[in-house]
């Protein structure tokens, strides 16, 4: 349940003019529905090019048990505990100034850390609590009808040192209405997977999946790797690369009419914050990141420990951590020297190239211009893992 709201309002817009002016006259209708503030939250000044400086942009997706697909989760959504709503998935969109390049960092839902004091939006705050897992914050906050998604943002926020103006949140059911309009994403599996908690069957290679199948391969969690939340999130950032490769190789972004009806499910299935109403914010994004190449868009996950004092949670790393974040204030392209998945969920299968016969030279040219230097790329540490949406990548299924 990656993301997917905010990654189709934002790339569908960042292709053409068309695309962008597209999405502004649709998301003008719908500017004040849906839409939360953020404490200390900054107005950026609308206008026709690109935003300027760095931006960061945070997405949720909640368990929300809607009515109208309630049926399909089971316990989750009938038992005593159905009413509440955590924040199970998190990241933080990081567009850099130039050159832009985007990096989506992934906090796990289980990770330990300090929840301050919110406004739960209804004039009371919570209590700020020293030692809690991430996916407790919104509803702390107070939930969907309160400061949830405002609380999720000041606690990434704190943790990790970045100012958030922005912020979107999509439910499951969000989700699948989202992926039945984008027609399905081609996910690949080594050896298959068979999870009857998720009620996901995949074989082995690359299968189509959209709306609750779409759905159940974001949530599963038992049909990869070694079956835990860090592996589902590597499971999640594959399918997310081939979602944005899909969006552009099969020209959505040109067609008008396909255009519009994606860009009215995705907005009809996002609560945003306050700060995204103006539909020029939006095209303010979409055009930062419109040129920018697959190689410098990168997906990594935020380095953890275990928890010491309970061992299905993790802690930060913050020396791996702060490395991260050094590397994204200096603007440095990014080496990952990780592995493409956490915990054996996911691999790298990139074609390899073979290498361009050398040309041969001619005595008589004139010499060519020297080239820039390219910046030094900034090299993680490799307890951080990810991949680029150039890359290829698979996640390791399991059956049972």
């Amino acid at each position: 349940m990656k993301a997917l709201g905010i990654v189709v309002a934002v790339v569908l817009v960042s292709g053409t003019g068309v695309a962008a002016y597209t999405v502004y006259d649709l998301a003008a209708s719908y500017a004040t529905e849906n839409t939360v503030e953020l404490e200390e939250q900054v107005v950026v000044p609308p206008d026709i090019g690109a935003i300027e400086g760095g931006v960061n942009l945070f997405v949720a997706g909640t368990d929300a048990c809607e009515p109208e697909f309630a049926a399909i989760f089971g316990d989750r959504c009938s038992g005593s505990d159905s009413e509440g709503e955590l924040n199970d998935v998190n990241m933080l969109v990081h567009i850099s100034d130039a050159p832009r390049r985007v990096t989506v960092i992934s906090f796990p839902r289980d990770l330990m850390i300090p929840i301050p004091s919110c406004d739960r939006g209804d004039g009371s705050t919570s209590s700020a609590m020293s030692k809690q897992p991430l996916n407790s914050a919104f509803y702390a906050g107070g939930g969907a009808d309160g400061g949830g998604l405002s609380c999720v943002v000041k606690t990434i926020s704190q943790l990790s040192g970045q100012s958030i103006p922005f912020a979107a949140k999509v439910t499951w059911g969000g989700v699948i209405n989202i992926t039945d309009a984008i027609g399905g994403v081609d996910v690949c599996v080594q050896g298959g997977i068979s999870d009857p908690l998720a009620g996901l069957y995949l074989p082995d290679g690359i299968s189509t999946v959209s709306g609750t199948q779409a759905l159940a391969f974001l949530r599963t969690r038992k049909g990869v790797g070694d079956g835990s939340d860090l592996g589902r999130i590597s499971n999640q950032q594959q399918y997310m690369s081939s979602l944005a490769k899909k969006l552009v190789s099969e020209n959505v972004l040109s067609d008008p009419a396909t255009l519009y009806r994606l860009a009215t499910v995705a907005i009809d299935n996002i609560t945003k914050s306050s700060s995204l109403t103006n539909p020029l914010t939006l095209v303010q994004i979409a055009l930062a990141i419109k040129d920018v190449p697959f190689s410098d868009i990168v997906f990594v996950q935020y380095p953890v420990n275990g928890d010491p004092d309970d061992p299905n949670k993790v802690v930060p790393n913050y020396a791996a951590a702060d490395q991260l974040w050094a590397a994204l204030e200096a603007n440095a392209p990014l080496e990952l020297t990780g592995k493409a998945g956490a915990n054996g969920s996911v691999v790298d299968v990139t074609p390899t190239e073979e290498p361009a016969p050398e040309p041969t030279a001619d005595p008589n040219a004139t010499a060519a211009p020297t080239e820039a230097p390219a910046q030094d790329a900034a090299v993680l540490p490799n307890s951080i893992s990810g991949s680029t949406a150039a890359q290829t990548t698979c996640s390791v299924g399991n059956l049972g």
